[in-house]
């Protein structure tokens, strides 16, 4: 019996154990990443943003709700969301309780995929697949079908009405203190809603500092960036992998990125500059996998300093 049966029950087990810790545990931890970017001009005095990204919300995550709203008591100077915030077509008003106490800071957004489309049921080893032949979302794959239709102009509504900028392939800026923070967006890559030429030619020459937004981070949106010279770009998407391996990382990111830079900050480079890049592991799942292992949901606090 051990040695028929030893081996793949051991294994079974510690796959048990595994999933209901991703499941039970981990995907409930709420994390806050902390970082400083050395992004500003000398003589500026530091700016505190606040991220926030895949939310993902569905009906009754009260643990979620509470979570983002203890974030208010961070007090940054403005915030950034970077999209996804629904899994469920009846998603938005516990959306809009769970931000609402972050929607009295300034504050800028972009939308991705989910705002527009509800998810679908869909096998997760396809991830590994579409990454291995380079599709990604509408990039190589065939248009959306059937989709399910998200309230996504109700979410716009409240986010403007709230002072947000809404930075859908244009231009904003923010007044922080007598600053002015000029910020470029895109619509989602990841359906190639993105518009780069809309917003194209560098950053704002007369703004004290400038920085580009999107939600999903493909590589001709960051080379565009980086290319016009922006200093930071913020980004979502990756869920940071989600089910990541141990001391190894992540196996996918969702997009064109490579695993090493899925989430938390790293460097870019294009057309001969360089700009800083944060993409967020974001604080939600998919509804239909709504699991994380290795890989805490989280938002992060960006302190941007003056450069050296």
């Amino acid at each position: 019996m051990r040695a028929r049966y030893g081996v793949p029950l051991g294994i079974t087990a510690v796959g048990a154990a595994g999933l209901a810790y991703a499941a039970g545990f981990e995907v409930r931890s709420f994390r806050l990443r902390r970082v400083t970017v050395p992004v500003l001009p000398q003589g500026m005095r530091p700016l505190r943003v606040l991220q926030v990204s895949d939310i993902h919300m569905v009906g009754g995550q009260r643990k979620k709700q509470r979570w983002l709203q203890s974030l208010a008591g961070l007090r940054p100077d403005f915030v950034i969301n970077t999209g996804d915030n629904l899994s469920d077509p009846q998603g938005v008003p516990e959306t809009l309780d769970a931000l609402g106490p972050l929607m009295n800071f300034p504050g800028a957004y972009v939308f991705g995929s989910n705002d527009y489309y509800g998810p679908k049921l869909r096998n997760p080893a396809r991830y590994l697949f579409e990454r291995a032949s380079g599709r990604h979302g509408l990039n190589g794959n065939a248009p959306i079908v059937g989709a399910i239709h998200n309230p996504w102009e109700e979410l716009r509504d409240a986010f403007d009405t709230a002072g947000w900028v809404n930075l859908t392939n244009t231009r904003g800026s923010l007044k922080i203190d007598g600053m002015e923070i000029a910020l470029t967006g895109l619509d989602d890559p990841h359906i190639k809603r993105d518009r780069y030429d809309r917003v194209a030619g560098g950053p704002q020459e007369d703004a004290d500092f400038s920085m580009g937004v999107v939600h999903a981070p493909y590589l001709r949106v960051l080379d565009a960036f980086t290319a016009d010279r922006y200093p930071l770009i913020l980004a979502g998407h990756t869920h940071g992998g989600q089910l990541c391996i141990p001391f190894y990382g992540a196996l996918v990111t969702n997009c064109d990125i490579d695993p090493g830079r899925v989430k938390g900050l790293s460097t870019h480079r294009a057309g001969g500059h360089q700009s800083y890049l944060h993409v967020s592991a974001g604080c939600g799942t998919n509804r239909y996998t709504p699991v994380r292992f290795a890989c805490p949901p989280e938002a992060t606090l960006l302190t941007l300093v003056p450069r050296d």
